[in-house]
């Protein structure tokens, strides 16, 4: 009899867990709702619930004696997950890791209760919360649980606080925000693997962003522009950061800022693969380890340990209106080194937060390919 694997979520970010799953053989159950689930049509079960109607999907899976249950790059999914695994006694993490790696705020409480280096903060549910007098301009202004770049705002004077602060408290979920302070630095991207308390490293990812004043990802790198011992060091600090936070089972993605004097600051952990196809994508092909189904063999307690192939430089690129030379790039696909391209949308706009990208360009090569 076929093993059942419950996925939570089904949009575009599913589809690869949902068709790695399909070719090792598994039974699967995707929930969400039905509009931009694509991966409706793939799993061999669809149930058009909220993947935050923990409780609704919880019945359905008691009932159908699943053997594992995941997500993929996706924080809002996470907690269920955890939820769920807990209730019915399957691998994952604990709820309560699940929401403290899913809220900005309870992450930071607990990396400066570890001592783990991570930018100074305040937490509002309001603009007259703020300690004006403790500022030090420019600070970042963010939702506490959302991802994607949404409602980030860099803020280099105070008259342009409030209306950054509005917009961060309206994209956010609970209605909170934090107003931390600016680090000037490298952004990297940092891929675990953990399976019952142990974490295996996988790959550093560079990033290049829009800047000031959203900071939206054009293009990610693997594997990173360090030394074998700035790899050691930032993966010590991961394994740190993730004790801190209680991570125990799953992937992880973990995102830091490099000073000029080499200071590591942790920015935030998510209890999930990394996006933008850094987890679904590029791990494989700058590692040749099977990332989408070492998550699949955690919840379905069978994990071993990595095992990495030969080595690539792997990357991706977006496609927007600051970035409108991929265009015809993307069109043509024809160089050798191209793994996949596709343009989502004929048109191109300055970009706010991630979903304003119209269309993407995956490499794999022996350097970066511009």
């Amino acid at each position: 009899m076929k093993r059942t694997l419950a996925i939570i979520g089904a949009s575009y970010l599913q589809l690869p867990l949902v068709k790695k799953a399909k070719t090792l053989g598994l039974h699967t159950i995707c929930f969400a709702w039905a509009e931009g689930a694509v991966c409706k049509d793939v799993a061999d079960e669809f149930y058009p619930i909220s993947i935050v109607e923990k409780e609704q999907i919880l019945s359905i899976c008691r009932s159908k004696q699943i053997d594992g249950i995941c997500t993929i790059a996706s924080d809002v999914a996470a907690p269920t997950v955890a939820y769920i695994a807990e209730k019915l006694g399957l691998v994952g993490n604990s709820y309560e890791v699940a929401i403290r790696a899913n809220n900005k705020f309870l992450m930071r409480q607990a990396f400066l209760a570890s001592g783990i280096p991570c930018p100074a903060y305040q937490k509002i549910n309001g603009f007259a919360q703020l300690n004006l007098d403790s500022l030090q301009f420019p600070v970042i202004v963010k939702p506490t649980d959302r991802s994607g770049s949404l409602g980030v705002t860099k803020v280099e004077r105070i008259e342009e606080l409030l209306a950054a602060v509005e917009t961060a408290l309206n994209c956010s979920f609970k209605h909170e925000a934090i107003v931390e302070e600016f680090i000037e630095g490298k952004e990297i991207s940092v891929e675990f693997i953990s399976y019952h308390g142990r974490h295996y490293p996988l790959q550093i990812t560079d990033k290049v962003t829009t800047e000031a004043p959203h900071f939206v990802e054009l293009e990610h790198h693997q594997p990173a522009d360090f030394t074998e011992e700035q790899y050691e060091e930032i993966y010590d600090l991961t394994k740190r950061a993730l004790d801190a936070l209680g991570v125990t089972n799953g992937a992880s993605h973990s995102e830091y800022k490099i000073t000029k004097e080499g200071e590591v600051y942790v920015m935030e952990i998510g209890a999930r693969m990394g996006g933008d196809f850094i987890g679904s994508d590029l791990v494989w092909l700058s590692t040749g380890y099977d990332y989408l189904k070492g998550v699949i063999d955690v919840a379905l307690g069978q994990f071993e340990e990595p095992v990495f192939g030969e080595p690539h430089h792997a990357g991706v690129y977006f496609l927007c209106e600051e970035t409108r030379r991929l265009q015809d790039i993307i069109r043509e696909s024809n160089l050798p080194q191209i793994v996949r391209a596709e343009i989502t949308d004929i048109n191109l706009r300055e970009v706010t937060c991630s979903a304003d990208r119209s269309g993407y360009l995956i490499y794999q090569a022996n350097d970066k390919l511009f």
